[in-house]
């Protein structure tokens, strides 16, 4: 790209600044396009954008003066001024797209409908603990762009892709490329899972005979998908396979050439068979990377999970603690409840969004030996559970409070779980800052 181009950069979030950010850097005129207005916008400091222009609170004027549109990935892509910026010759990219085309190194691309996040984190971490120059990029963390001026030739970047940002791409090519799984999602805009899975399969589409595609033999629609274009095709499954990265006698195996042991599935320290799936996307893109097997054991081992989803805190007493705090409705705690090794302490509640507690407490018999509640929803919450007909049930009004019961009444080699099936908004500002809190106060049990 020129250093006189015009550039228009439509979305005004992390991903969209960041790549108008680059495109400045680079000598290009850049206006920076939003349905917000200024004052609706997060951005505090407009004066580090210097020389940029801002055309907010509607579409984009005079799209014909521009050289090329950026898109960032919350922007849908049939728009009627993109439609005409295409027909009018105009270069319509990504964020993602123009942040590649500008960023040296190594792409590994990881897609999929749940478990980016904890498989792009995991990966990052063994890649560190390599020693290797990585960041943790795209969907994740901080936009391809923003490292693009940092890259060198051995720069690994680790690349969450949603399917919004596949939708915009044009040669963007992951050397490894994992789809974990596909599932029904963002329908309202792909329009059908038809568009949704071709969307998430463009992240191989640009791929070469020396790379690879990493697929979830376990996933009925990965398993069977055919055309999966020119790089080399292995999968990873929690049953053997004849080739590949799977779990046989409570181990990891990495199977390419023959079969490496990489550790027992025990020394693991999250929960839950999904999880079991990430880590078996993390090791095997970290394998074919030439990642040594002691290392990606030690990372593995060490790896805590992501903050406030199933999170590892620690064990303390013979008893583990795990923060998911991110599970603001019942069926992502059902998923935390489902995952407990040993029936444990189970603290939740928070406020009512008019949910349906019925099915969680179901789970609670066959899962947890009590039930800490708080928050607005304490009081129906019990009333579901003692419905379900389980009956340990504790009341408390603070997180402190919680925790301590949960500690006196946690057997030595079980568990306690914060997982509150609610929104924070009656005791807390977000989840993220309830999630801190049942950490603080852990800490304070056990000094």
């Amino acid at each position: 790209m020129t250093k006189q181009e015009n550039i228009l950069v439509v979305g005004v979030a992390r991903s969209g600044l960041a790549a108008g950010k680059l495109a400045l850097s680079k000598g290009a005129r850049v206006t920076f396009n939003d349905a917000k207005n200024k004052d609706s916008l997060s951005i505090d400091d407009f004066q580090s954008f210097k020389g940029a222009k801002w055309d907010l609170g509607g579409p984009p004027q005079h799209i014909e003066s521009y050289d090329c549109v950026i898109l960032s990935p919350g922007v849908p892509t049939d728009l009627s001024f993109i439609k005409e910026a295409k027909e009018k010759g105009i270069g319509v990219i990504g964020a993602l797209e123009y942040g590649y085309i500008h960023t040296k190194g190594t792409f590994y691309g990881i897609t999929g409908t749940n478990g980016k996040t904890t498989t792009t984190q995991l990966t990052y971490e063994i890649f560190k603990a390599a020693g290797k120059d990585a960041y943790a990029v795209g969907n994740i963390g901080q936009a391809v762009s923003s490292v693009s001026l940092k890259s060198q030739e051995e720069t690994c970047l680790i690349t969450e892709v949603s399917s919004f940002q596949l939708e915009s791409i044009d040669t963007f090519r992951p050397h490894i490329a994992a789809i974990l799984n596909l599932k029904p999602d963002h329908l309202n805009r792909h329009g059908n899972m038809e568009n949704y899975e071709n969307a998430k399969k463009r992240i191989y589409e640009n791929q070469r005979e020396n790379d690879y595609l990493i697929l979830n033999y376990d996933d009925i629609i990965l398993k069977n998908i055919r055309d999966t274009g020119r790089g080399q095709v292995l999968y990873f499954s929690k049953t053997p396979l004849d080739k590949g990265f799977y779990i046989k006698d409570q181990s990891i195996i990495c199977h390419v050439d023959q079969p490496v042991k990489i550790m027992s599935i025990k020394e693991i320290k999250v929960l839950g068979d999904h999880n079991l799936e990430n880590i078996l996307a993390a090791v095997a893109i970290s394998y074919l990377a030439g990642i040594e097997p002691e290392v990606i054991k030690k990372a593995v081992a060490n790896f805590k999970g992501v903050e406030h989803r199933i999170e590892y805190v620690g064990t303390f007493y013979d008893i583990a603690c795990y923060n998911d705090s991110k599970a603001t409705n019942p069926e992502a705690a059902q998923v935390a409840i489902k995952s407990m090794k040993n029936k444990g302490v189970l603290i939740a509640g928070g406020m009512d969004k008019g949910s349906d507690f019925e099915e969680l407490s179901d789970l609670y018999c066959d899962h947890l030996s009590h039930l800490v509640l708080l928050g607005e929803t304490k009081e129906e919450m019990k009333m579901a559970a003692y419905q379900a007909g389980f009956y340990t049930v504790t009341l408390v009004d603070t997180m402190e409070e919680a925790v301590s019961k949960a500690f006196e009444l946690a057997k030595p080699g079980s568990s306690i779980l914060l997982s509150p099936a609610c929104a924070s908004w009656d005791m807390y500002e977000s989840y993220e800052v309830r999630g801190k809190d049942f950490k603080t106060c852990i800490e304070k049990v056990r000094l």
